[in-house]
C-alpha cells in the first residue's frame, strides 16, 4: 500500500461495486471477503476504518433487461441489489456503508462532479462517428462493416452528439503521479500494464450518451446521460458525502478521503488507475492512495464461465461447511493478485486438513484436557523447559511475521506461517502427552507437566486465535469464549491486536464448556455441494423460463471471475468507453478514434444476462424467414445452382450454439412458436415458424444453432432476435433443426 496510508490512524477501503445484471456468486464474495478481513484487522489494531461496498445499477443493459422482465429499471435493480446485500449480511460482512448508484445522494454527487469538471474546462461537447458493436456495446476501430474483434459480429456505423473529457491532457500528469507514488498500483504486473497503456497515448473520453435514458442526466442538458464509468467510479466519493452541503457529510469526506485502498479485479485496472485519478485531478480532488487488483477465480483449473455452467455460489459452501470455511479457503489457497483455482475437492481437503484436523482438533484437545485435569481452570505453568521456550519463540516470531504479510494482502503466506504454529503446538502437545503418565513418573511430577504443557499450549492457541480472527470471525469468537476471554467482538473494538503478546492467558482463568468448531466433512460433502449447485441452476432456468431476466449461472459482474471465451464479454463497462472520431470543439483539434473494449482475453466487469441483445431501433429491412434453410430442390430435377459468396460475406453471419429454455405457441398464430434461448452469455427471444412440425414441450432443453446477428423483427406484437438454423426436407419443406452429437458449450461460434 502507499506509504502515506501507513502513517494514518484512519483507513478507508472499498470493494468494486457490483453490476446488477445477475445474482451474486463466489467471485463477488471473494473480493468482498478480502475487504472484510482487512477491515476487521484494521479495527482490531485501533484504526478508525470505513468499509464501503454496493451495487452499480445504471446502463443500457439494465434498461433492456428490465423491459424484458416486465419491470421498471429501478424495480429490476432493487431486486438484484437486495440479493447482494442479503448475501453480505448472511456472510456477516462488516461493511460500514452500502452505496447504490440509483440513490439520490449518489446522483447529487455525480452531477456535482460533472459540473465541476465542466466548469474547470475539462469537459466539452462534440460528436462522434464510429463502428459500434451492439452485442458488446463496444466501439471498434475500422471502416464500416468492421467485424468486432471480441464477438465476431459485424459492427454498425453510429453517430451521436456527446460530451467529452480531456483525458489526453493527463498523460504526463499521470505518469508523474505513478513515479511519485510507486505504491499506488499493485501488483507489479498490473502497474506495468497501466503505465504501458498511458505511455501509448491517451485519447479524449466520452462522458455522456444519448441513446438510452437509464442513468444520471447531465445537469442542464438532460437528453444526455452521464457515462457509466464516470457515474460508477464516483461512488467512492459520493458515499462519503461529496457534493453535499450537510456538515456531517463534509466532515466524513474530509476525514476519510482519499481512499487508502480500492480493491478491484485486474481487468478494470485501467478505469481505476487511469480514468479515475484523471477525473479527480481535473476536479481538484486528491486521488486515492492505492488500487489493488486481485486475480481471477478459476474452477477446476478452468476459468469460471456461465456458458460452461461452472459458476459457484457462496451459499452452497456456507450450507455445507459454513462461512468461515469459505473465507479461509479463499484467503489461504489463492495468493492475492494471482489467478486462483477453486474446486469442491480442494475446499474439502483444506477444510478437513487445516480446520477440522488442525486448528479445531487442537482447540478441542486442550480445552477438554483443561476441564478434565484442572476443572476448567488454567493452572500455573511453572518454570519453562526448552520445549516451552521454543514454542513461545515460534509464537512471537509468528506475531512479527503475520502482521506485515497480512497488511500487504499476502494472506496466503500469513496463514501459512500461522498454521505452522498450529502444527508446532500440536506437535508439542503430542510430544509431551499430558494425558499419558509413565509408571516411573510421580503423580506430582505428572501434574506439574500437565500444568506446564496445557497452559503453554492454551497460550499458543490464544495467540493463534487472535491472529486468525479477521479470517475466521465466527470460529475464533467461539474459541475466545471457550477460553474465558469474553467477547471477541468487544476485544476487537478495544484494539486487542495492538497488545497481542505472549503471556496474556492468566493462571486462574476459567474456561467455558467446550463446543465443536469444525466437524469433519464427510465423504459426500463434495457431492452434496455439487447437487446444491445443480438444483440452483435448475431453479434459475425455471425462473428464466417465467420471464425473470436473471441468469442461473451469471457471468462475472465481479472483477474476480474470468470468462472462458471472448463471447462471455458482453456489456462490458470496459466496452462502453467512447472517444470521438469527429469531436467538434471550438478552438481545439478534432479528437482521435474510439478507445475500445478491454484487451482480448480479459473479462469485462459487467457481463450481460439480458434476454435480448438488439440494436436500439427496428430496421426497415425486408422480413426474414423464421428458419434458415437452403432452397428446395424439385424431385427429379437437377441440383439447384450454387450462388458463390466470399469468405468476407460468410464472416458476417454469426452462428451460435443456444439452448431452448421456453417454447410456447403464439396465440392466434398457427405456425409460430415463441422461444426463449440461452446463448451462455445472454438470453433472447426468437419467433420460429415451426409450430406445425414440433411440439413445444419437446423442444425444451434442446441445443440448436441460431443466426445470432440477424436484425430484429416484430411479428404479432413480439420481437424476434435471431433465426433458427434448419434443413428443409422435401416434399413439403418440413424443417429439421440443426444439432450436435458431441457436448458443445452454449455460445460457441460455428465456423
Amino acid at each position: 500500500m502507499a506509504d502515506s496510508a501507513k502513517s494514518s490512524n484512519r483507513f478507508y477501503l472499498t470493494t468494486p461495486i457490483y453490476y446488477v445484471n445477475a445474482r451474486p456468486h463466489l467471485g463477488h464474495a471473494y473480493s468482498t471477503i478480502v475487504c472484510d478481513a482487512v477491515a476487521r484487522r484494521k479495527r482490531a489494531l485501533g484504526i478508525d476504518t470505513w468499509f464501503l461496498t454496493g451495487t452499480d445499477e445504471h446502463g443500457q443493459k439494465i434498461e433492456r433487461s428490465a423491459r424484458l422482465a416486465g419491470r421498471t429499471p429501478q424495480e429490476f435493480a432493487t431486486a438484484i441489489s437486495a440479493e447482494f446485500r442479503g448475501l453480505w449480511d448472511r456472510l456477516g460482512l462488516t461493511y460500514d456503508d452500502y452505496i447504490r448508484t440509483t440513490e439520490p445522494r449518489h446522483k447529487r454527487g455525480v452531477q456535482h462532479l460533472f459540473a465541476t469538471l465542466r466548469e474547470r474546462g475539462y469537459i466539452y461537447k462534440g460528436s462522434y462517428t464510429g463502428q459500434y458493436c451492439v452485442s458488446d456495446e463496444a466501439w471498434v476501430d475500422g471502416p464500416p462493416g468492421t467485424i468486432c474483434p471480441d464477438c465476431g459480429r459485424p459492427t454498425e456505423t453510429v453517430s451521436e452528439e456527446n460530451y467529452f473529457f480531456k483525458l489526453s491532457a493527463f498523460e504526463r500528469k499521470l505518469l508523474e503521479f505513478y513515479e511519485t507514488n510507486p505504491g499506488f498500483i499493485g501488483p507489479e504486473s498490473t502497474r506495468r500494464e497501466v503505465i504501458s497503456f498511458v505511455r501509448s497515448g491517451l485519447k479524449d473520453l466520452s462522458v455522456s450518451r444519448t441513446s438510452f435514458t437509464w442513468g444520471i442526466p447531465v445537469p442542464g442538458d438532460e437528453k444526455h446521460v452521464i457515462y457509466v464509468w464516470l457515474d460508477a467510479l464516483a461512488n467512492y466519493i459520493t458515499a462519503l458525502g461529496y457534493g453535499s452541503d450537510a456538515p456531517e457529510d463534509k466532515a466524513r469526506f474530509a476525514k476519510f478521503w482519499p481512499a487508502d485502498m480500492h480493491l478491484i479485479g485486474k481487468e478494470i485496472s485501467r478505469f481505476h488507475c487511469v480514468y479515475w485519478p484523471a477525473f479527480l485531478m481535473a476536479a481538484g480532488v486528491e486521488p486515492p492512495r492505492s488500487v489493488r487488483a486481485n486475480g481471477w477465480l478459476l474452477f477446476d483449473q478452468g476459468k469460471m464461465s456461465k456458458s460452461k455452467g461452472n459458476i459457484v455460489r457462496a451459499e452452497t459452501v456456507m450450507e455445507i461447511l459454513g462461512a468461515d470455511a469459505l473465507r479461509y479457503f479463499l484467503l489461504r489457497e489463492i495468493p492475492f493478485g494471482q489467478d486462483g483455482n477453486f474446486s469442491f475437492d480442494a475446499l474439502v481437503q483444506r477444510y478437513n486438513g487445516d480446520l477440522a484436523n488442525g486448528y479445531g482438533n487442537l482447540v478441542s484437545r486442550v480445552v477438554n484436557m483443561v476441564h478434565k485435569y484442572f476443572g476448567g481452570v488454567v493452572p500455573e505453568s511453572g518454570a519453562p523447559t526448552p520445549a516451552e521456550s521454543a514454542l513461545r519463540a515460534s509464537a512471537e516470531k509468528t506475531i512479527a511475521e503475520f502482521g506485515p504479510a497480512f497488511d500487504e494482502l499476502n494472506f496466503s503466506d500469513a496463514l501459512k506461517s500461522l498454521w505452522a504454529l498450529v502444527a508446532e503446538t500440536d506437535g508439542y502437545l503430542t510430544a509431551n502427552a499430558p494425558w499419558k503418565k509413565p509408571a516411573e513418573r510421580s503423580d506430582e511430577d505428572h501434574q506439574a507437566l500437565q500444568a506446564r504443557v496445557l497452559s503453554t499450549a492454551a497460550e499458543a492457541i490464544r495467540i493463534i486465535t487472535a491472529l486468525a480472527y479477521p479470517i475466521l470471525p465466527d470460529a475464533t469468537a467461539k474459541v475466545w469464549h471457550q477460553m474465558g476471554q469474553g467477547s471477541l467482538a468487544e476485544a476487537a473494538g478495544q484494539s486487542f491486536l495492538t497488545r497481542l503478546a505472549w503471556g496474556g492467558l492468566k493462571p486462574g482463568t476459567k474456561f467455558n464448556e467446550p463446543a465443536p468448531l469444525f466437524p469433519r466433512a464427510e465423504k459426500d460433502a463434495v457431492e452434496r455441494m455439487q447437487n446444491l449447485e445443480d438444483q440452483n441452476n435448475k431453479s434459475a432456468v425455471e425462473a428464466a423460463s417465467q420471464g425473470e431476466a436473471v441468469s442461473p449461472n451469471p457471468a462475472t459482474a465481479s472483477p474476480s471471475v474470468a470468462p472462458t471465451t471472448s463471447t462471455d464479454k458482453q456489456d462490458a463497462r470496459a466496452s462502453e468507453v467512447l472517444t470521438p472520431t469527429t469531436a467538434v470543439n471550438p478552438g481545439q483539434a478534432a479528437a482521435t478514434a474510439p478507445v475500445h473494449a478491454a484487451p482480448a482475453g480479459q473479462a469485462s466487469p459487467r457481463l450481460s444476462t439480458s434476454p435480448v441483445s438488439a440494436p436500439p431501433s427496428e430496421p426497415a429491412a425486408q422480413p426474414h424467414p423464421n428458419t434458415a434453410a437452403p432452397a428446395e430442390p424439385v424431385q427429379g430435377s437437377a441440383a439447384p445452382q450454387e450462388q458463390h459468396i466470399t469468405i468476407d460475406d460468410f464472416a458476417k453471419v454469426d452462428l451460435r450454439v443456444a439452448q431452448i429454455l421456453v417454447a410456447e405457441r403464439v396465440p392466434k398464430a398457427d405456425k409460430l412458436l415463441r422461444l426463449e434461448v440461452d446463448l451462455g452469455y445472454e438470453k433472447r427471444q426468437i419467433l420460429a415458424g415451426i409450430a406445425q412440425y414440433y411440439e413445444p414441450e419437446k423442444l425444451i432443453g434442446r441445443k440448436i444453432v441460431i443466426v445470432a446477428n440477424l436484425a430484429p423483427r416484430k411479428m404479432r406484437g413480439l420481437e424476434s432476435n435471431g433465426m433458427l438454423l434448419a434443413a428443409s426436407l422435401p416434399p413439403d419443406g418440413a424443417p429439421v433443426l440443426a444439432g450436435f452429437l458431441e457436448e458443445v458449450p452454449l455460445g460457441a461460434r460455428l465456423k
